[in-house]
């Protein structure tokens, strides 16, 4: 550990401590509000580790697959949570965290990157490649598709309705297939970043500072953490939301969504801060790509493993968010620019969107 810097030190410190001081609080017996805010410090600290660790590695790479390493590892807090409240029988918050963690870097993360990227341009206009976000919304669009008629056909009580999980296998695969042909190909165009030069004392330019054998050992450790973590997490949340008197939709559409993510909260609004808008949107994008395509047909289709499972039937107003999301992804990034309200529209949308789920 010693290529680390000494701010890199204390980050790699203080998210072992914050996971040990969760892994006490879990099983000592303290109160659900204390273990459940332990417990999301904790994922918080190790997603800044995996973040960390992630753009070491993908210095070896182009912003493609460095996004897609980053937002992958990014969501394994996400999945871990989902399937911990599926075996606790919590589908309510297994489904609403799901589509929360779309909605949370699709409006909100997106829409705080987007700000940051423009505040840090000359001319208040953030710029990025036009691909990778005209790709999300075709995903998230085929997303909204498979949603909508689920979630039609189980309004209306249509013949279908009665095979709803069946239904939402068959679509998982569907989509999984899509997303699976459309990684493929994009992460195959990528081009390589050319060697970043740090400069040393007396002004001498060094190479990458961690090596990738380092990397790869934090990225497993955080990794391993994440695990520990959401199951603390899960534990703790039904009597947190209980002492909180929160529901269990807002706690999973915006608490634990919010939480679960916390790898795109940080790593895209730093980069967009460096002036790194690529990646900075690779990290998004590629994180709501996976979430609409990836994340949610995988976890229907492990839900069959369990007595409660996971489908696609959505209630009717996040059916509708997640079709009016894409139409907003595609018109604000579609033509590789964004600019300060169009970020502050993003985030206003998950503002109402959230208050929706409290309130219900």
């Amino acid at each position: 550990m010693g290529t680390l810097k000494r701010s890199e030190r204390i980050t790699l410190a203080i998210g072992l401590l914050a996971t040990v001081a969760a892994g006490v609080s879990r099983y000592a017996g303290a109160p659900a509000v204390v273990a459940f805010v332990l417990a999301a410090i904790a994922l918080a600290a190790l997603a800044s580790i995996v973040s960390f660790a992630t753009e070491q590695v993908g210095e070896r790479f182009g912003p493609a697959v460095t996004g897609f390493l980053q937002s992958t590892l990014g969501n394994l807090p996400e999945f871990f949570i989902v399937v911990f409240a599926l075996s606790a029988g919590q589908v309510v918050v297994a489904q609403t965290s799901i589509i929360g963690s779309l909605f949370a870097n699709a409006l909100l993360v997106l829409g705080l990157v987007i700000v940051t990227g423009a505040a840090a341009s000359k001319d208040g206009i953030m710029r990025f490649r036009i691909r990778l976000p005209n790709d999300t919304a075709t995903l998230l669009l085929v997303a909204s598709f498979i949603i909508v008629v689920v979630g039609i056909a189980v309004q209306d009580r249509a013949k279908a309705a009665s095979h709803v999980q069946a239904l939402s296998a068959i679509a998982a695969v569907a989509l999984l297939a899509v997303y699976a042909t459309w990684v493929w190909g994009y992460l195959r165009s990528d081009t390589p970043s050319p060697e970043p030069e740090r400069e040393g004392e007396g002004g001498e330019t060094q190479g990458r500072g961690v090596p990738l054998g380092v990397s790869v050992a934090l990225l497993a450790v955080a990794g391993a953490g994440a695990a520990f973590a959401s199951d603390w997490f899960i534990h703790a949340l039904e009597p947190a939301i209980a002492a909180l008197g929160i529901s269990q939709a807002f706690a999973g559409l915006v608490i634990v969504a919010i939480a679960g993510n916390a790898v795109e909260n940080v790593a895209g609004i730093v980069l967009a801060h460096k002036g790194q808008s690529d990646l900075a949107i690779s990290v998004v994008k590629n994180s709501v790509a996976q979430v609409a395509a990836f994340l949610f047909p995988a976890l229907v289709l492990v839900s069959l493993l369990f007595p409660h499972a996971l489908t696609f039937a959505l209630n009717p107003v996040y059916i509708g968010a997640i079709a009016l999301t894409a139409l907003a992804l595609w018109q604000i990034t579609g033509d590789g620019e964004a600019t300060y309200f169009e970020g502050v529209a993003l985030i206003a949308l998950y503002v109402v969107l959230g208050t929706f789920a409290f309130l219900q």
